[in-house]
């Protein structure tokens, strides 16, 4: 699968790697991990991470290790 970037005028260049090739590139999370993230993304934080594109769901890699640094856990929902 090939990966797309985006290079849009005034933004850093930011990948948008297919949700079924995310371990190619990164170990963590798994693809089922990943699969929670995306399905409950509205409530946990990363739903700007999550690009869908048809029926297609593309990962924006730096958004996603944002969202990480943002809400300082690794997608586990805070109590």
């Amino acid at each position: 699968m090939k990966v797309v970037e985006n290079t849009g005028a005034g933004s850093p260049v930011s990948r948008l790697i297919p949700l079924t090739d995310w371990n190619q590139h990164h170990p963590w999370p798994p693809q089922g991990g990943l699969r929670h993230l995306m399905f409950h993304r509205e409530s946990n934080g990363f739903a700007r991470a999550f690009v869908k594109c048809g029926r297609r769901v593309l990962v924006n890699e730096t958004e996603f290790f944002n969202c990480i640094s943002r809400n300082g856990h690794h997608g586990a929902s805070a109590a």
